[in-house]
């Protein structure tokens, strides 16, 4: 017996399961005439999203869409409902290239013989805040 499992994403409705009529399911193609395809077939994108107090971009998840625009529009309607950001950025993730964490020992080695990247042998003038 052959049991087959099928990964879903936030926004996949398995096929039969979409609810009311599907002869008005919306048309795939858009107002400017690009096909966009299966969304199966759309690729993954990466969400960074700065947040009002911060200075940074924070990886808020992954989702499909069919191009960048499409992407950062889902990812504002997804990630930032409260109006919890000021900018987004998407990447699709086939663009992101990490190291190993199994080779994180012999990779972060010359780090550790540079003494003068952690001043913990200075001392501070109590004028100095924020340090």
């Amino acid at each position: 017996m052959n049991n087959f499992f099928r990964k879903s994403y936030y926004g996949d409705i398995p096929e039969g399961k979409g609810g009311g009529d599907q002869s008005k399911q919306p048309s795939k193609v858009p107002s400017n005439g690009a096909d966009l395809g299966e969304a199966s077939d759309w690729p993954l994108w990466e969400i960074f999203i700065r947040s009002k107090q911060g200075l940074d971009h924070k990886h808020m998840g992954s989702l499909h869409a069919a191009d960048a625009q499409m992407a950062i529009e889902n990812a504002r309607d997804v990630y930032t409902r409260r109006m919890e950001g000021i900018s987004i950025w998407v990447v699709e993730s086939k663009y992101i290239h990490a190291s190993n964490p199994d080779d994180a020992e012999n990779f972060y080695e010359p780090a550790e013989d540079k003494v003068y990247r952690h001043p913990t042998f200075y001392d501070l003038p109590d004028e100095v805040k924020h340090m």
